[in-house]
């Protein structure tokens, strides 16, 4: 029974040394010494970018004169044209009711022609004899010369409508560039239908030409920083498809009116860009455009990661050092900032030393091994 009471005293004695030991192991880990930063002088730029694309200032659609069928087409995408080289050609498909109502039209306007002949040679026999007057004379002339005109009128319209040409104005089935510049796009092929530009119908494009030495950047920026855009605000213009090359350029339009997009309103801008002979600039180049909205030099700064918020408040605060790792809150005004550093307007001095309040410890080599095998 003796024996039984020492061991469970041994038991008792080796388990309190035990938790005693593990007490000691778990808590012996060294207290957390801050450390402390000062302000410094510093620039801060505010910044945003506005994503868009860059496009030609002007892109013209080329458009028919009339109906028709592609005959043939003269150029290609990329090409290089002048104002009145020839793009396409159009053929004309008559509509039989069209073409009916212009063949009689013909007829009669021949009709009414050789009746005034008729009446003209009559009354100028009668004219050269003296029997009527030259008003008389004179009026019939006028009736006989307009049934002529007729005539070519009715003629032209038909001769349009069966071959789109009038030779010399009207329609024409030859599709002619209206400016200079480079075929972006030719939307039809050969045998493709077309119908003509008028007032009632915008007419099918045969061909988009633009100037590819003017563009300008397209994008759009939020509500919350479109206030603070002027136009003629510089940009730096940066495309995806040419890496570590930035174009200057300049603000020209700010849309008066947003749209709602995923929730927030963005409103359009425009800018003029300045190219670069060295490149060269495709139609359609996703960009990035970086606008200084707020620039100060030599101005007192802190890092932002320095800074900590008031739950209640959110207002920002630091916490400054008061004596040996004794430390104070701090409220503070900050002003600019650049997300890396932060312009402090009040609150601090140049001597403060600040708290480094989010320095993560530097993990033990048994703890890297525990979490790698993890």
């Amino acid at each position: 029974m003796k024996i039984v009471k020492i061991l469970l005293i041994i038991i008792l004695v080796l388990g309190g040394l035990f938790a005693a030991a593990y007490f000691i192991k778990t808590n012996s880990k060294s207290a957390i010494v801050y450390e402390t930063e000062t302000t410094f002088k510093t620039s801060i730029e505010e910044k945003t970018v506005a994503t868009g694309k860059v496009i030609p200032e002007d892109e013209v659609e080329i458009k028919p004169q009339i109906s028709g069928i592609i005959e043939k087409i003269y150029v290609e995408e990329g090409q290089a044209v002048k104002a009145g080289d020839l793009l396409a050609k159009v053929k004309v498909v008559p509509n039989e009711q069209s073409l009916n109502s212009a063949r009689g039209s013909v007829q009669s306007a021949q009709i009414q022609l050789d009746n005034a002949k008729v009446e003209y040679d009559r009354n100028k026999a009668l004219f050269d004899k003296g029997i009527i007057s030259s008003q008389d004379f004179n009026n019939i002339a006028l009736r006989y010369n307009q049934a002529k005109q007729d005539v070519n009128n009715a003629q032209s319209n038909l001769r349009i409508i069966r071959v789109g040409s009038a030779g010399g104005g009207g329609a024409n089935t030859n599709i002619r560039a209206t400016v200079a510049g480079t075929i972006l796009e030719i939307p039809v092929k050969e045998g493709d239908q077309v119908i003509e530009s008028n007032n009632f119908n915008a007419g099918t494009t045969i061909a988009m030409v633009a100037d590819l030495e003017k563009m300008i950047f397209e994008g759009k920026v939020d509500e919350a920083e479109v206030g603070k855009l002027k136009v003629d605000m510089p940009l730096k213009v940066s495309l995806g498809a040419i890496q570590d090359k930035e174009f200057d350029a300049k603000l020209k339009f700010i849309a008066p009116k947003g749209n709602e997009e995923s929730g927030a309103v963005q409103f359009k801008i425009e800018g003029d860009v300045y190219l670069d002979k060295e490149y060269f600039i495709r139609a359609g180049y996703s960009a990035n455009a970086s606008i200084v909205l707020e620039k100060k030099d030599s101005i007192m700064a802190i890092k932002e990661a320095l800074l900590q918020f008031d739950k209640d408040t959110d207002k920002p605060y630091v916490e400054v050092q008061v004596g040996d790792q004794q430390f104070e809150r701090r409220d503070i005004e900050t002003g600019l900032s650049d997300g890396v550093n932060v312009e402090i307007v009040s609150g601090l001095s140049e001597d403060d030393k600040i708290k480094v309040w989010n320095k993560t410890e530097p993990i033990k080599k048994g703890e890297e091994e525990d979490e790698a095998n993890n």
